[in-house]
C-alpha cells in the first residue's frame, strides 16, 4: 500500500507537493471545488513543472464543472508535463456541488461523462450534447493520443462502485472504507493528525491540524441524512441550530465555508464538543496507533492511502505523518 496525499488547492500547492516528493509520497491529489480552491489545473500544471518523481492528478474532478472536451486537453497537457505520473478521480460530486446549491449529479451522467472523457483521451470521435467532439489538437500541443492516465471514480456506496467497475480502473473512497473497492485500485482519502502519547483531543493544536475532519462528518450528515442525525453527535444541537439560523437558501454558503480547510464560527464550538470523536471519524491518533490503522486499511484491499493535512504548518503535518506510519509499502 502506498503512502499519497491529499491538498485543498491553494496558490502554495505546487511547492507544498515539491516538499511531499521530497518526503517520499506516492502522489499528491489536489481537491476541486472553484468556490473555495484555487484552479486545480493551474496548481498541478505548476507542480509538475516543479517535481520529477511524484504523481499527480484532480481528485475529484466534478463533471458538471466543466465540459469533457475541457478535462481532456487538461488531462493531456499535465500528461505532457508530467508523463507517466498523471491520475484523475472523478466523482458525483460533494462539496463542488453543494456549495453551489447542488445536489450531487446522477450516477448515470457521471458513467456517461467518464465514458466519454476516456474515448476523448484515445483519440476517438465521441457524441456530446447532439454533436461529434474530437481531440484535434496539433502534434507537440499536449501529450500525443491515446492518452494513459489511471481513472478512478469518487465512490463510497454500491452505485458509485458499479460505475468504477463498468468504466474506470479503481475506487477513490472519502473518510469511510468501501468494503466494496477491494480487489482493484482503491484509494481511501483521511484526515487527521499525528498525536503525542496522552495529548489530549481538546487541545488547539489538535483542534487546528484535525477538526476539519470532523467538521465534514456533521456536512455531509447535514446533507445526506439531514438534521436530525446531526443532532445524535455531541455538539450537534448546537451546530445545526446555528446552520438553521441561516435563510434556506443562503444555508449552504455557509454550511461548506472552509470546508477541509478550517473551522468556522459554526464549526468551532460544535468540534470542540466533540472532540473525543476524533480517533474514531478522523485517522488521528498515535503513531503506534495510525500503524495499526494502517495496517488494517491494506488488509481490507485499500491500495494507497491519501493524507489530507491541515492547519497553519501543512509541510510540518505532512512530515509528521511519513515519520508516523512511512510509506506503508516498505
Amino acid at each position: 500500500m502506498k503512502l499519497s496525499c491529499a491538498l485543498v488547492t491553494t496558490v502554495d500547492s505546487p511547492e507544498l507537493i515539491a516538499e511531499a516528493e521530497r518526503l517520499g509520497y506516492h502522489r499528491a491529489w489536489l481537491y476541486d471545488s472553484p468556490a473555495i480552491t484555487s484552479d486545480v489545473w493551474m496548481a498541478l500544471a505548476l507542480a509538475a513543472q516543479r517535481t520529477s518523481t511524484i504523481g499527480l492528478g484532480p481528485g475529484v474532478l466534478v463533471p458538471s464543472l466543466r465540459h469533457p472536451m475541457t478535462n481532456a486537453a487538461a488531462i493531456a497537457t499535465l500528461a505532457a508535463l508530467a508523463p507517466s505520473r498523471v491520475a484523475v478521480a472523478l466523482g458525483s460530486g460533494f462539496t463542488g456541488r453543494y456549495i453551489l446549491g447542488k445536489r450531487p449529479l446522477p450516477w448515470a451522467f457521471v458513467e456517461r461523462y467518464v465514458t466519454a472523457l476516456r474515448a476523448l483521451l484515445r483519440g476517438d470521435t465521441v457524441q456530446w450534447e447532439d454533436a461529434p467532439i474530437r481531440m484535434l489538437h496539433t502534434e507537440g500541443f499536449v501529450a500525443d493520443r491515446p492518452v494513459e492516465v489511471e481513472v478512478l471514480i469518487g465512490a463510497d456506496g454500491p452505485k458509485g462502485t458499479a460505475v468504477a467497475e463498468r468504466v474506470a480502473d479503481g475506487v477513490f473512497a472519502a473518510g469511510v472504507p468501501n468494503p466494496a473497492a477491494a480487489g482493484r485500485p482503491y484509494s481511501l482519502l483521511q484526515f487527521g493528525t499525528v498525536l503525542d502519547d496522552g495529548e489530549d483531543c481538546h487541545s488547539e493544536r489538535v483542534l487546528q491540524r484535525a477538526g476539519h475532519g470532523l467538521a465534514v462528518v456533521f456536512h455531509a450528515l447535514f446533507e445526506r441524512n439531514g438534521p436530525d442525525a446531526v443532532r445524535a453527535l455531541p455538539g450537534g444541537k448546537e451546530w445545526v441550530r446555528a446552520i438553521e439560523a441561516i435563510p434556506p437558501a443562503e444555508r449552504h454558503l455557509v454550511t461548506h465555508e472552509g470546508h477541509l480547510v478550517r473551522l468556522t464560527a459554526v464549526d468551532t464550538e460544535a468540534v470542540a464538543l466533540a472532540a473525543d470523536l476524533l480517533p474514531q471519524f478522523t485517522f488521528s491518533g498515535t503513531a503506534g496507533q495510525l500503524r495499526a490503522r494502517v495496517a488494517e486499511y491494506e488488509a481490507g484491499g485499500v491500495t494507497e492511502l491519501v493524507y489530507q493535512p491541515a492547519g497553519p504548518d501543512i509541510a510540518g503535518e505532512l512530515g509528521r505523518m511519513m515519520a508516523a506510519v512511512g510509506d506503508p509499502s516498505s
